[in-house]
């Protein structure tokens, strides 16, 4: 008998951290592809980043100010720093407010859940990514649709797993609402690490957040893609992703403790158990890798989605439950 399968659990990709691959994937082979011009009946594309002026540079930098969350935990006379991220960004999120400045200059290791950067994983994605998905007619034909509104060559995510192309418009969607994978701060925070020849340490691999994104049952893939492509076809994922960049950039961590109640995402026992292994199931062995981590000696800023920060197996709970002493730093 084929298992019951929930009916909204696409929408939890969006925000969590195991879309940071998906991200990774969207800006390295989506964002340089050639756009093609839409069809006269067709939506306009999203519209894309204006270059700025080296004096709106100049002006961001200036008045840069602290976004999202940070905690500073520390023990053993040592102090690293929990930094809850948005896995999309804008350019003026591109700079550290003086907070997080700080941190950056007091620490020297840089965590993140994967390197997103590593240039082995660009060139060499795992082979889930890449796994063929058996589709009817009518499905492929809604996903090609997909990437012609999202004004890609058709092309340009063909060698990708279906339901990782229907992951990655996800995050493609945000552009609408002026967020683009490439300024996602773990790229930025990457980015700025790798010219300062810092270390980057990953707590996942790849591996381990394809089998969170695409389960092994192909039936079970196609009604998660059936499910993606449904909230793509209605413009559900926007509205979702609008309000999650706002309740990070302005550091509303009550709101989003209670994404839950607010998401529609979450109604069933199945959602909410699918939930907790995708996000809280996470944040315990991330805890303990990087209590080691700090245990060696590193001065640690650890970089992670903003949802593993929330709830009772929150990472900032879980490190306070290993005997460090936490203060909230942004908001303040």
């Amino acid at each position: 008998m084929r298992p019951h399968l929930p009916t909204r659990r696409a929408r939890w990709y969006a925000p969590l951290g195991a879309v940071l691959l998906a991200a990774t994937f969207a800006t390295a082979h989506a964002a340089d592809a050639a756009p093609v011009p839409a069809a006269p009946a067709a939506t306009a594309c999203p519209p894309a980043p204006a270059a700025p002026t080296p004096e709106q540079m100049q002006a961001a930098q200036r008045d840069a100010r602290d976004r999202g969350f940070l905690w500073r935990f520390s023990k053993q006379g040592r102090s690293s720093y929990l930094f809850g991220t948005l896995h999309v960004g804008k350019l003026p999120w591109v700079f550290a407010g003086p907070r997080l400045r700080d941190a950056i200059a007091r620490t020297d290791t840089l965590v993140l859940e994967l390197d997103v950067l590593d240039p082995e994983l660009q060139s060499h994605p795992p082979p889930a990514a890449t796994a063929l998905l058996p589709l009817p007619e009518t499905m492929r034909a809604r996903l090609s649709r997909q990437v012609a509104a999202a004004c890609l060559p058709e092309q340009a995510l063909q060698r990708f797993n279906p339901l990782l192309q229907a992951v990655t418009l996800t995050v493609l969607s945000a552009r609408w609402e002026g967020l683009d994978a490439g300024f996602a701060q773990e790229i930025v925070l990457a980015s700025a690490a790798r010219a300062q020849q810092r270390p980057i340490v990953a707590l996942e691999s790849a591996q381990s957040q394809m089998a969170l994104l695409l389960p092994s049952d192909p039936d079970e893939a196609r009604h998660l893609l059936d499910q993606a492509l449904e909230q793509l076809e209605r413009g559900r994922t926007r509205p979702l992703l609008r309000r999650l960049a706002e309740v990070w950039s302005e550091g509303r961590l009550s709101e989003l403790e209670n994404y839950a109640s607010w998401c529609e995402c979450a109604d069933s026992a199945e959602d909410r158990a699918f939930l907790r292994r995708l996000n809280d199931d996470r944040n315990a062995p991330m805890a303990e890798r990087i209590d080691a981590l700090h245990g060696q000696g590193k001065r640690l800023l650890v970089a992670v989605g903003a949802l593993h920060m929330t709830g009772e197996q929150g990472l900032p709970r879980l490190m306070a439950a290993r005997g460090y002493v936490i203060e909230r730093l942004v908001p303040p």
